[in-house]
């Protein structure tokens, strides 16, 4: 019998006996008094129930980081505390409803409350305009909120979500694409790429690469911080065509227009260039179907020549072991996309085995919770 089949859960297990017997008595209301009166028991009662009510307050936790970042408060705080009074003035929002942001947000760590009764930044506060693109992704997050609403009928009816049509140059889109649309996420993903070049850089190691394809690389944040990194490494983007003059004007900034090759295509449709001895994939394998993930890593294993190695960088599922980024974060995201879904690096592993590639690992970065890196050879 396939290990897939439902009624296989009804077959009792000595393990589904005791899963059975611990969870009745977690719920018992009987043990919950008695741990209640046990000082061990009684400190992981506490810190259960701390964390069922942080999960509990978590959408309004995320919506005082919204009104946070929104109202520009890390700015208007940058040189010094000010009162609940003197940040009204500023961003237009009424004392006595200000005064419970503020002290939201100093109970979050987003600010602080001084002796004195003002409010000055946190740590959290102090450090996200720090982080590139977090700001501009806290903002873009009502879109995901609003698709979130009725969480039972996002799971239950995979309804049409206002994500979905928000991001329809993330699904390689045949045919004309609005400019618009094509440069409000090309934005999006520069101004949060350079972190993720951050940590994925320093995961991987590109000694002895000569030129570096990077497939999907939108207007060239990646390889902008690549050829910083390695400054005799020729760069090869390849993208949709709408993100070529902006890509162009990147490099002509960086200096690097000598060293870059930039082709316009649709790696659902064209084939990927050859020449390049590594290929990078960042951020776009969990955007797309498992067939469309086939498919590009079958083009990148025919682009690539012996021995050429390919590097993915993505937020990644912790597999057997969930993680909050990857399958609580990710995982809604790209559900609310429509496609595309927040894999483990053993399933892009498998992927890449499938594909022909060899010699396959996973480095270790600084944040996973940013990304994580597969990395693989040709044979």
């Amino acid at each position: 019998m396939s290990v897939a089949d439902p009624m296989q859960d009804d077959r009792p297990r000595l393990r589904d006996r005791i899963y059975a017997w611990r969870t009745g008595l977690l719920r018992s209301d009987g043990f919950q008094r008695w741990a209640a009166r046990t000082p061990i028991a009684a400190r992981v009662a506490r810190k259960d129930g701390e964390a069922l009510f942080d999960l509990v307050a978590g959408f309004l936790h995320s919506q005082v980081l919204m009104a946070f970042v929104a109202l520009y408060l890390a700015d208007h705080l940058s040189d010094r505390p000010r009162s609940v009074e003197a940040l009204s003035l500023r961003v237009g929002v009424a004392p006595d409803r200000l005064r419970v942001l503020c002290q939201a947000a100093s109970a979050l760590g987003l600010m602080q409350r001084t002796s004195d009764g003002r409010y000055g930044l946190g740590r959290l506060g102090a450090a996200l305009p720090g982080i590139p693109g977090l700001a501009q992704m806290i903002r873009h997050h009502d879109v995901l909120y609003r698709d979130m609403a009725d969480p039972v009928a996002f799971f239950r009816d995979a309804p049409a979500t206002e994500l979905a049509a928000f991001w329809p140059y993330v699904f390689g889109a045949s045919g004309k694409i609005d400019p618009e649309v094509a440069a409000t996420y090309s934005q999006l993903m520069a101004d949060s790429q350079t972190l993720v070049a951050q940590e994925a850089l320093g995961a991987m190691d590109l000694g002895g690469v000569t030129r570096l394809l990077d497939v999907g690389g939108g207007t060239g944040a990646f390889l902008a911080a690549v050829g910083r990194a390695y400054p005799d490494l020729a760069l090869h983007l390849f993208d949709l065509p709408q993100v070529i003059a902006p890509a162009t004007q990147r490099f002509n900034d960086a200096g690097f227009a000598h060293r870059v090759t930039i082709t316009g295509g649709s790696f659902r449709t064209d084939t990927l260039p050859a020449g390049a001895d590594a290929i990078s994939l960042i951020r776009v394998l969990y955007d797309h179907s498992d067939d469309t993930v086939r498919m590009l890593l079958a083009k990148a294993h025919a682009a690539l020549p012996a021995g050429g190695r390919i590097i993915i960088s993505e937020p990644m599922s912790g597999g057997a072991h969930p993680n909050r980024a990857g399958d609580t974060y990710f995982g809604l995201y790209c559900l609310a996309m429509g496609t595309g879904r927040a894999r483990s690096a053993a399933e892009i592993s498998g992927h890449l085995q499938a594909a022909g590639f060899v010699d396959i690992a996973t480095p270790k970065t600084g944040r996973p919770f940013i990304t994580s890196v597969v990395q693989a050879r040709k044979a």
